[in-house]
């Protein structure tokens, strides 16, 4: 059995699109707690967090906004998500725009790095977010976690990283939506890239079982950010960045499945859902099932409708 803790972040601030910090009440109502204790495991409520309030410093860049906001998210998270592991569950965070991974992925960095374990990031989105603070031309700091995970220079405003993740460790899973600048930046890290041309041609499962015998060989800890937009909006329309072509329902559940079986997922990130886009609480409806995967619930689980 799995000690969970449910962590509340109501962030819309990385992007400009209002509705995501509504997305904790929605996984909430669509029955997050009980598809994981359905599952065996416990659950623990920590509620939702409040950003506190930090003074920026000027950023170059005349494109960035919230930047204040995004930075005491980061700190806040950073720290809730280290309690959470360092208390010996699997905090799983409920965003909130992926800027929220700025800060749970620090806090997963500083535990690893306290327990003397690898760090290793699956990042299921149809984005790279290799930007940084720098780079940014949208200003949108959702697009900046990987950069910042990786170590990229750039985020001088921000907390040192704890321990930049190194490129191998990094698997970027489901790409399909890459600008120029981020595009070459990734040319000069050692980054795994799986785009849905890769898995289209290799399927879904043998990239991610390299993958997961990296972490299982290191003996590493595995943080997985998961965006609504790593699904098709066909079946997920509840986002403000959605990319056609995108997994669709048994390709995101196969993958739930498999890092269930590898037993190796310490932390979860659910990131980008717009309740206010989705169709009568649809995707909302669909990232809990897919926890559920996660979490050990099978295909042969699944009620089949009455012919």
């Amino acid at each position: 059995m799995t000690r969970t803790i449910l962590i509340g972040a109501p962030i819309d601030a990385g992007q400009q699109r209002p509705g995501c910090l509504m997305g904790p009440a929605a996984y909430r109502v669509a029955g997050l707690a009980q598809a994981i204790s359905g599952q065996g495991h416990g659950v623990e409520d920590w509620g939702d967090l409040s950003c506190p309030q930090v003074v920026a410093p000027p950023c170059p860049n005349p494109a960035v906004h919230s930047l204040a906001e995004v930075l005491g998210w980061t700190q806040i998270l950073a720290q809730k998500v280290s309690d959470a592991l360092d208390d010996g569950a699997m905090p799983i965070i409920l965003g909130g725009d992926h800027s929220l991974a700025l800060g749970t992925v620090s806090g997963a960095a500083a535990h690893a790095t306290s327990v003397g374990r690898p760090l290793f990031l699956l990042w299921l989105d149809a984005h790279s977010d290799f930007h940084t603070a720098m780079t940014t031309t949208s200003g949108n700091l959702h697009g900046t976690p990987v950069a910042y995970i990786a170590g990229r220079a750039g985020f001088e405003a921000f907390p040192p990283f704890p321990a930049p993740v190194p490129a191998e460790r990094i698997c970027l899973y489901g790409i399909r939506s890459v600008d120029p600048a981020e595009h070459a930046a990734l040319l000069d890290h050692d980054i795994a890239i799986h785009d849905m041309r890769v898995l289209d041609e290799h399927g879904v499962v043998a990239p991610l079982r390299l993958f997961l015998e990296g972490v299982r060989a290191a003996g590493g800890m595995l943080h997985v950010s998961l965006d609504v937009d790593f699904l098709d909006p066909a079946i997920a329309p509840a986002v403000g960045t959605t990319v056609p072509g995108g997994t669709t329902f048994r390709e995101a559940h196969l993958v739930m499945e498999l890092l269930h079986e590898s037993g190796l997922v310490t932390s979860l990130d659910l990131v980008e859902l717009n309740p206010f886009l989705d169709d009568r609480g649809m995707t909302a409806r669909l990232m809990v099932d897919l926890v559920g995967s996660l979490m050990g619930k099978k295909v042969f689980d699944r009620p089949t409708r009455a012919k």
